[in-house]
């Protein structure tokens, strides 16, 4: 029997996320020390990096792609309204480190060669905002956010749609040679966030993972 999907990745970059939860960025968030421009930082990287993921998911055409997105997925808008709030409140916004870019590029090179491997970076992107569940009353404590607004992203999370989307992965792709590839892009997908973080960690005094 061939082993599920999400199990294999939910294994397969457990190395990762921990190593990730080290980060001088992470920590200082748990702290309630992270610098708003950080926090900020990070919204504006993954608005680069989901504009490019959800623009190519929502035009593929193969069907295990199709049969996995939903519009339910779609977190570019809530990106979108906490950055306008930062904007409203605090000015200018933070230019994204070129990690996010080179993240986005490659999400566009995998679309014309691989389409079926955008749903691992996927897997990592949503399953990021369960994670988020967990650090939002971090933010909006630090931040002093109330009613949601710069938080949207931060409490997008939802385990009812983590769940689904989980079932509809395993259904759609259970040939190992093709889970193989969808693994791969998952660390592909942790090594940018990586890169990411390291940016976002710069002088925050912990090491960022370069290789797991």
């Amino acid at each position: 029997m061939t082993d599920l999907l999400s199990g294999r990745l939910r294994n397969g970059t457990r190395a990762w996320h921990q190593a990730l939860e080290g980060t001088g960025f992470a920590t200082a968030m748990l702290a309630g020390t992270l610098p708003l421009d950080r926090y900020v930082g990070q919204l504006a990287a993954y608005r680069v990096v989901l504009s490019a993921l959800e623009a190519e998911l929502a035009r593929a055409t193969c069907p295990s792609v199709t049969s996995v997105w939903s519009p339910d997925l779609v977190k570019l808008p809530l990106l979108e309204r906490d950055l306008r709030h930062f904007a409203a409140t605090q000015g200018a916004i933070p230019e994204p480190g070129p990690a996010a870019e080179e993240f986005a590029e490659e999400i566009r090179c995998t679309a014309a060669a691989g389409p079926r491997e955008l749903l691992g970076f996927l897997y990592v992107l949503e399953g990021s905002t369960l994670g988020a569940m967990f650090l939002c009353r971090y933010v909006t404590e630090a931040y002093r956010l109330t009613d949601g607004k710069g938080a949207s992203y931060y409490g997008s999370g939802d385990r009812t749609r983590w769940a689904a989307f989980a079932e509809r992965l395993d259904r759609a792709l259970g040939e190992p040679a093709v889970q193989e590839k969808v693994l791969a892009a998952a660390e592909r997908a942790y090594r940018h966030i990586a890169l990411i973080s390291g940016e976002l960690s710069a002088g925050l005094g912990a090491p960022t993972p370069e290789h797991v």
